[in-house]
């Protein structure tokens, strides 16, 4: 799941292509304009963004000890309309993460659950990553990343879909959508850390905050098993503090390091 240096350079490959194949569809820009240093997609509008959103993000994390750059980890929470921020303090010699800012989904499509077939209008759950070259600053949608649907374990389920991302402009169709104002300064985030040397960012998606009593009120439905696996995720990063590695069993089941 989580990739080696290999596959992380094949991914990065691919979700290049992916980039120049798919997300700018309707857009009208046919090239990207690539860090030489970073191989972190920019543009203009990214660039504007950044300007608009540096001073208070940086003041912000300055306030937690914490400083642009350093690295990030995202958890969406799909039943709250969450999105959380976490950041690495490079002080710390455990390299947890601590909370840095939650902002409300605007909207997400579908219900709770997994996404399973491509048009079935379902925002995905499991554990994605985006490597830099999966960050769009020339997104129809204002700005975006592709969480890389499917991952591992999607394509064992035989789950198809793709191009589902974290954008802006507040519409959705199988994607997490947030206001304008909200994505450029997760963008921002996390064009950061990429560009100061994380090769990926972990991005989490659940349906709910997976609580004992939250579980035992979903023992019914037909995700429990599912969402059971992504509860041993889920109380990983509420223990240690720190994303585990992900990776799949030779049976479909995610397992965490």
């Amino acid at each position: 799941m989580d990739p080696s240096p290999q596959r992380l350079h094949q991914t990065r490959s691919r979700a290049a292509a992916l980039c120049l194949a798919g997300l700018l569809l309707g857009s009208g820009i046919t090239w990207l304009a690539l860090s030489e240093e970073t191989g972190v997609p920019s543009s203009d509008r990214a660039r504007a963004a950044a300007d608009r959103v540096r001073p208070a993000l940086e003041t912000a994390l300055e306030d937690q000890g914490l400083a642009l750059g350093d690295p990030v980890f995202l958890r969406i929470f799909k039943e709250e309309n969450e999105l959380e921020a976490w950041v690495r303090d490079e002080a710390d010699e455990e390299g947890r993460f601590q909370l840095f800012r939650t902002w409300e989904i605007c909207t997400w499509s579908g219900k709770l659950g997994p996404k399973e077939q491509q048009g079935d209008g379902q925002a995905p759950e499991g554990f994605y990553y985006v490597p830099p070259a999966a960050m769009n600053p020339h997104s129809s949608y204002h700005l975006s990343f592709n969480l890389g649907y499917p991952n591992a374990y999607d394509r064992h389920h035989g789950r198809t879909g793709d191009y589902l991302m974290v954008h802006g402009n507040c519409v959705s169709v199988g994607c997490y959508a947030m206001t304008d104002p909200r994505i450029e300064e997760i963008y921002t985030l996390l064009s950061a850390a990429l560009k100061n040397g994380q090769p990926f960012v972990r991005v989490h998606c659940f349906p709910f905050r997976m609580t004992e009593e939250r579980m035992q009120a979903a023992a019914s439905s037909e995700w429990i098993a599912f969402w059971e696996n992504l509860k041993e995720g889920y109380d990983y990063f509420e223990d240690q503090r720190t994303p585990p590695d992900v990776t799949v069993s030779t049976d479909g089941k995610y397992q965490f390091e």
